[in-house]
């Protein structure tokens, strides 16, 4: 299986300097001088790390085939993946098994699809794209994502109020006038 490590973000400096974002628990191990990666598309690669540098917990990979700034640019949103098992723990995905999986409040309501998972430092971010277009990022934390099930094809969510766009306060007790 194909599993992506890293995407090729903006372009640092002149020399072909490049921001990862990382798709990896482990890019220590992963990110290292001398290893080769294949490349979605295939015709952005292979590419191999030059060099690697963490700044303000941003990853900074120089690629031997990127030599410029505008070698760089042009490889901007290319993935860097390696060959790969399953995981065996529980609950664990990868990012791949998760985009496109509806997104489903526990009544079944639907809210919209997964599009990506974004690495922070406290918790990852399941990004989903509801109906209007509209892109929520919700704390992938137990709490708030209950649920997965790769096998029915969805994620159960429950938000905390003011994260989906068009959702309407619960009223509850009497009003005051």
């Amino acid at each position: 299986m194909r599993l992506t490590v890293a995407r090729i973000g903006r372009a640092h400096g002149l020399k072909g300097e490049v921001s990862v974002e990382l798709r990896t628990d482990i890019p220590e191990d992963r990110l290292v001088p001398g290893e080769v990666f294949d490349t979605e598309p295939a015709s952005a690669g292979p590419l191999t790390v030059g060099r690697v540098r963490v700044q303000a917990g941003r990853w900074y990979v120089q690629f031997e085939e990127l030599r410029n700034r505008d070698a760089a640019e042009a490889a901007r949103g290319v993935e860097l993946t390696i060959d790969g098992e399953e995981s065996d723990e529980d609950d664990a995905w990868y990012v791949h098994q998760l985009v496109g999986l509806a997104v489903v409040r526990p009544d079944g309501s639907a809210v919209g699809e997964v599009v990506d998972l974004v690495t922070m430092p406290a918790q990852d971010l399941l990004v989903v794209k509801q109906p209007g277009g509209h892109r929520a990022m919700i704390p992938f934390v137990e709490e708030f994502v209950p649920e997965v099930d790769i096998d029915a094809g969805r994620v159960v969510v429950t938000p905390p109020y003011g994260l989906l766009a068009g959702e309407e306060p619960e009223v509850t007790g009497e009003t005051s006038a």
